[in-house]
């Protein structure tokens, strides 16, 4: 009797998997046929994303045919090694900035940095003016405390992104 009601136990065990399966991959091609239809609209209407998939797609090389115009390869050449030696610069808000680069050493004082929110620290540097602040993080700086990489060694930040922070640091030292 033990024996018939282990084969049971068995047998409805693996009905319930089974059962269990069936459900999490109809659940799966169901997503998958709702998600498909707004997925691809949503690529659609994104210029950036059909220029991405066109890049992927697009031939590894073209080839220039004698007695043909290949002006346009050249032109395409040039413009592609111009936007990639074009370095990108981040464009962000006070609090982005001090998150991404200035975080590191001023949450702890490294290397002499004045620490974020300590009014004893910044005093000196508040009494020397802001543009005295501007010129230090954007060019860099090295005093007798410690020393400040230009940009916070960040060459990707704008001027704009690191005064943003500057100023909120400043704003929160006194």
């Amino acid at each position: 009797m033990s024996a018939s009601a282990d084969r049971r136990f068995v047998n409805h065990f693996a009905a319930v998997i089974v059962l269990l399966h069936v459900v999490v991959i109809g659940f799966f091609f169901l997503a998958r046929t709702i998600g498909a239809r707004t997925q691809e609209e949503a690529l659609r209407a994104d210029p950036m994303a059909m220029r991405a998939a066109t890049q992927r797609i697009a031939p590894f090389a073209r080839e220039a045919v004698a007695g043909a115009d290949n002006s346009a390869l050249v032109a395409q050449d040039e413009a592609a090694t111009s936007q990639a030696a074009k370095p990108k610069v981040l464009e962000l808000n006070g609090q982005q900035t001090f998150d991404l680069a200035c975080h590191l050493c001023h949450a702890t004082g490294v290397s002499g940095a004045p620490r974020f929110g300590n009014q004893a620290d910044w005093a000196p540097r508040l009494a020397k003016g802001k543009n005295v602040l501007y010129q230090h993080a954007l060019q860099g700086f090295q005093g007798q405390k410690g020393v400040m990489p230009p940009k916070g060694g960040r060459p990707d930040l704008s001027d704009h992104s690191v005064r943003a922070a500057v100023d909120l640091m400043a704003s929160r030292a006194g």
